[in-house]
């Protein structure tokens, strides 16, 4: 399907010409780890009014969660029994210190804790785990069914929604992402080693690609958006090329 170039009359970003899009209600958004999803998610999210939920957050906080309880990171039943106890809340932004959103885990503010090197470290054996997978997809799978949104992960468009009306998947080179995610901590503050961060991207893909449950993969009716040579802007308005050339589709 070939991209056209947006027009005024098929720019989203107001008014009536916003309204056009809405048959598109549920946009799945997938990709390894520092393709863009989030950043990408969020301000498409804010083009179309759509609710922006990122649902790697919450693998994120069970992991944090886990740790703080001194619960083994092997120990599976006891990660799962985690998952189904600990309430986790996502809502919009309440401090203006940069972040995309606020994380609770039981009331208690997590948003920057869950980006920790320790947590980091963890989160991918955790995600793989099936007990917490079942627990939190169902959490995110009824978040999806209530329409507008864009949800952001790992397996949104072959687990949590599958029948979502338009699938994403966002990829780029392991030495892009890892680049990407060395700047990231550096502008956090962070110190951070460029080799380590690489090695750490490779252990996350191989760990997302090949884990039993849900494992990382571009949905059959996705389309693949290669982000190497394109910033947060390019990216989005590829998306929103693809969003205008289904909506001029016959039904």
């Amino acid at each position: 399907m070939p991209f056209h170039a947006l027009s005024d009359e098929t720019d989203l970003a107001h008014g009536e010409k916003n309204s056009a899009m809405k048959k598109i209600s549920t946009i799945a958004i997938d990709g390894p780890v520092a393709s863009g999803k989030s950043t990408v998610g969020q301000r498409l999210a804010r083009k179309l009014n759509y609710l922006y939920f990122d649902t790697g957050v919450m693998y994120r906080a069970i992991t944090w969660a886990a740790l703080k309880r001194g619960i083994p990171i092997e120990d599976e039943a006891a990660l799962s029994a985690l998952a189904e106890e600990v309430a986790i809340t996502v809502t919009q932004p309440t401090v203006d210190d940069g972040r995309q959103y606020d994380v609770y885990a039981d009331d208690e503010d997590i948003t920057w804790a869950i980006r920790s090197p320790e947590v980091e470290r963890y989160v991918s054996p955790v995600s793989a785990y099936p007990g917490v997978r079942r627990a939190l997809t169902r959490q995110q799978r009824a978040i999806g069914l209530r329409g507008h949104v864009v949800m952001v992960g790992r397996d949104i468009g072959t687990v949590v929604l599958p029948d979502a009306d338009l699938k994403i998947y966002l990829d780029a080179s392991v030495n892009e992402r890892a680049r990407r995610r060395y700047q990231e901590k550096l502008a956090r503050g962070e110190q951070a080693d460029l080799e380590e961060v690489l090695v750490s991207t490779r252990r996350r893909d191989e760990i997302d690609s090949t884990r039993a449950a849900a494992p990382l993969r571009a949905a059959d009716d996705a389309v693949i958006v290669p982000t190497d040579d394109l910033d947060v802007d390019g990216v989005v308005e590829v998306i929103l090329r693809i969003l205008a050339a289904r909506e001029r589709e016959d039904p």
